[in-house]
């Protein structure tokens, strides 16, 4: 049931790649730290672009210039592919962007900081933390979404690959009202398995994280969960008897080292990594893997307002329950021209363009009238000027 890409395999080592290009880590030298975090601190790349070849028109009309983005891990594997072999590769190769994947807290906290030249997150910008960005800028953050995609359980062992759970007994393990494969409620959901009596390692992420914001509010506002306590945010108190890992990459190195390691990622990072993962039953019943036909009737059904801001629940059908989206976040002023010139072509590029490799990755791209409205969002930076 499950499914790998040949470019998902590639992609890991673009990763590694763009890390060491980058001074980072790869997937082999996780986890950021956060002091890694702070690692762009003394670099001014939202307000000054006087470095010496920013502002340059390169040969055939490309834009030699420089970005620099921090946040979401959800992402990194669409950003990585969209930035080194799609753009930078084949449209613009005088471009040199960075993102860092530290994690959804992290990039929200660099660009209010304004420290970088855009921020990436599953979790939108509520609307307090808006009016606190206008009064540090002086204009408007913008923020548009720009892939869905799922999160799903993955197991460290193939023996539970397909197992069937619903929302109340995730909840339940990750709460530790279970803590066994064979517990009762785990059985009777999958009559036909006989289950081990093993323990339950559930691994969670330690980092401020978009991707625990999604899990959350799954688990917190759906309408079929029942019995969550620990509310939902990019970080909850999770208790005694779970371990964290710092970013997906965190999560997933948690789950391979630890028999019986049960912890939820990103649908991509579970292809690349081939991880054994449960169908998760929906709000009509049906158990589901995370694929990407399944993550693509969750976008669909979403309400999407013309700011932006939602959540994707209670989906039905043949769609994956635990479904979100990626956000980005750009400035309405404040930027050099070059900056900014670069900024609306490589986003709207990712939008208009970069759909087949999204797909690729396991991700959900927008669809036709969405990506209207996004470009309209993404025309608007440096628009306050």
């Amino acid at each position: 049931m499950r499914t790998t890409t040949r470019r998902a395999a590639a992609t890991l080592a673009a990763i590694a790649l763009l890390a060491a290009a980058c001074g980072g880590g790869g997937l082999d030298a996780e986890i950021p730290t956060a002091d890694d975090a702070q690692d762009t601190d003394d670099t001014d790349t939202s307000d000054d672009g006087d470095d010496g070849d920013d502002g340059d028109e390169a040969d055939g009309g490309t834009i030699a210039g420089d970005l620099v983005g921090a946040g979401a891990t959800f992402v990194n594997p669409v950003f990585v592919d969209w930035i080194l072999d799609g753009y930078q590769a084949t449209v613009n190769p005088d471009a040199n962007i960075n993102y860092q994947s530290i994690g959804s807290g992290g990039g929200i906290e660099q660009f209010l900081l304004e420290q970088v030249d855009f921020g990436a997150s599953e979790r939108y910008l509520r609307d307090d933390t808006l009016e606190e960005a206008r009064e540090t800028r002086g204009c408007d953050a913008i923020q548009f979404p720009i892939v869905f995609g799922s999160v799903t359980i993955a197991f460290h062992d193939e023996f539970y690959d397909g197992l069937i759970l619903d929302g109340t007994t995730i909840g339940d393990i990750f709460e530790r009202r279970i803590t066994n494969y064979n517990a009762p409620a785990i059985q009777a959901l999958n009559p036909d398995r006989e289950l081990r009596d093993e323990d339950i390692i559930p691994v969670h992420r330690s980092d401020g994280s978009g991707t625990t914001s999604v899990f959350t509010t799954y688990l917190d506002l759906d309408d079929e969960v029942e019995g969550w306590t620990l509310g939902n945010g990019t970080e909850v108190q999770w208790p005694s008897g779970t371990i964290g890992g710092q970013g997906n990459e965190g999560v997933a190195a948690a789950v391979q080292q630890n028999p019986g390691g049960l912890g939820y990622l990103n649908q991509a990072y579970v292809l690349e990594q081939g991880f054994p993962q449960a169908q998760v039953i929906n709000a009509d019943g049906n158990p589901v893997f995370a694929t990407l036909e399944a993550t693509t009737v969750g976008a669909e059904v979403a309400e999407i307002p013309d700011n932006f801001q939602f959540d994707i629940l209670n989906i039905g059908g043949d769609g994956f329950p635990i479904t979100g989206t990626a956000w980005v976040f750009v400035w309405e002023c404040g930027y050099d021209d070059t900056t900014a010139a670069l900024l609306k072509d490589f986003w709207s590029w990712a939008v208009t363009e970069g759909g087949p490799q999204a797909e690729a990755l396991g991700y959900a791209p927008l669809g036709p009238s969405l990506q209207e409205r996004v470009l309209d969002a993404i025309d608007r930076i440096n628009s306050a000027e």
